[in-house]
């Protein structure tokens, strides 16, 4: 696919993954969805944690549900974005889980913001401490997923502050 190299998706357990990406644009949504890369998938959500860059009424069509949960560039999620994050991994992880027998695919959270390095990778990679994860284990499974994750700051709040 075209858009392989611009998705890096991680395993959260057997019923739930989610896909860091690149922004989309409204001239590259319709890619995601006409190469089927979302269907195949089975992405439920997009996570947008930059400022809106396309229109959801595609991904809406398509049921694919967007949320809007930005915060500054190179930052940390603030408080509120962390609660409506974990609260959707948790509401599809009990879905994926109650639906595993009909749906043998994993559910997929994609979430992105701008390059895919920085907002994006922090709200997976508290996912994966939320789950149990070492927080040192856990930043290194993201970037060995998707390479230059992570800036300084983001590293010692995962490390030194999160939890």
């Amino acid at each position: 696919s075209p858009l392989a190299n611009s998705f890096s998706l991680i395993e959260y357990n057997q019923n739930l993954r989610f896909l860091i990406m690149d922004c989309p644009t409204n001239s590259t949504i319709p890619l995601y969805l006409k190469a089927n890369e979302f269907d195949r998938l089975h992405v439920t959500d997009v996570v947008r944690v930059c400022e809106p860059t396309y229109s959801k009424e595609r991904l809406v069509s398509h049921n694919v549900q967007v949320h809007d949960l930005p915060f500054k560039d190179g930052d940390v999620p603030p408080s509120p974005v962390l609660k409506h994050w974990l609260e959707l991994v948790n509401e599809r992880r009990d879905q994926a889980m109650r639906q595993v027998e009909v749906q043998p695919v994993p559910t997929t959270i994609a979430v992105h913001c701008v390059a895919g390095l920085g907002r994006a990778p922090v709200l997976v990679a508290v996912a994966l401490i939320e789950k149990g994860v070492d927080v040192l284990d856990a930043i290194e499974f993201v970037r060995r997923k998707r390479r230059g994750a992570f800036n300084n700051r983001q590293i010692t709040y995962l490390a030194e502050q999160y939890k």
